[in-house]
């Protein structure tokens, strides 16, 4: 377990613009954007479509489409600006000190190695463990993230699993490097109500276990509100808004973010008030 205390925010995001080059011209994803996440907190990112969320958490990574350019701002990991890093530098940060978590896991998985080896891969390619330590340590993971028999999920191929436990060891493959920063990209859409809790009660229940700070991002707010201390709003690319999630959720101060919680049906509203 990664302990919580530190000198800083362990991500900081300062004044960040990103812009894409098209056929039309230059589109502007991202406008000077700002925000700190802490270790062990858990920081929800939420917008419409096309807010630029997912551009946001690409950029973190360092990972941006080849159309892309940072057009100004910082992006700090422990304070060290990830903007001036070389691909040496950001090969040994991504995957064991920053990970992600994407919204298909279908995806992220190979379906034609048993999962236990892929967790284990992670971590023999950063060298955090020879092969028999790796394995044991896959076990290790996968019950971190609430998996039942780990052995017999461990000698599974990705298909074998349902799209909730797909996840989960999706998760425990960005859990492996025991990273510093955890950005989940819409981690539940498309799983079942049933399965949609569960991976949130293990998201709520990681912030303890590992210590990592979390960027959690998704459109449904009442998602957000269930795993979020704090809580940014982008609309159009700009952070419109940014306060602890009991008083956005309560008392939302900007006209986009009450439009939004005014849109969310009356079931979701009582199930994203549990905070």
């Amino acid at each position: 377990m990664r302990s919580q205390a530190g000198t800083g925010p362990a991500l900081q995001i300062e004044g960040l613009s990103v812009s894409f080059e098209t056929a039309r011209g230059e589109v502007r994803a991202l406008r000077d954007v700002t925000f700190d996440i802490g270790a062990g907190e858990v920081f929800g990112l939420a917008g419409e479509s096309g807010s630029g969320k997912s551009t946001l958490a690409y950029a973190i990574m360092r990972d941006l489409a080849p159309n892309a350019r940072v057009a100004g701002g910082a992006i700090r990991f422990a304070g060290e600006d990830l903007l001036g890093l070389g691909p040496d530098a950001l090969r040994s940060i991504r995957g064991r000190r920053i990970a992600m978590v994407y919204q298909d896991p279908k995806s992220a998985l190979n379906p034609s190695m048993r999962v236990g080896q892929q967790i284990a891969e992670v971590l023999e390619i950063h060298a955090l463990a020879s092969r028999s330590g790796a394995a044991a340590r896959a076990l290790e993971l996968l019950a971190l993230v609430n998996i039942p028999d780990p052995p017999a999920v461990a000698r599974a191929y990705p298909h074998q699993l349902s799209g909730g436990m797909q996840q989960r060891v999706v998760i425990a493959m960005a859990l492996a490097g025991d990273p510093g920063l955890l950005i989940m990209d819409e981690p539940t859409t498309g799983l079942d109500v049933t399965t949609q809790a569960r991976i949130l009660e293990l998201v709520a229940n990681l912030r303890h276990d590992v210590g990592a700070a979390i960027l959690y991002i998704s459109h449904d707010l009442a998602v957000i509100a269930q795993v979020s201390d704090r809580v940014g709003i982008l609309y159009a690319g700009e952070l419109v808004e940014l306060a602890p999630a009991t008083r956005l959720f309560h008392h939302p101060a900007h006209p986009y973010t009450r439009g939004l919680l005014d849109a969310l049906p009356a079931i979701d509203l009582a199930r994203g008030f549990r905070i």
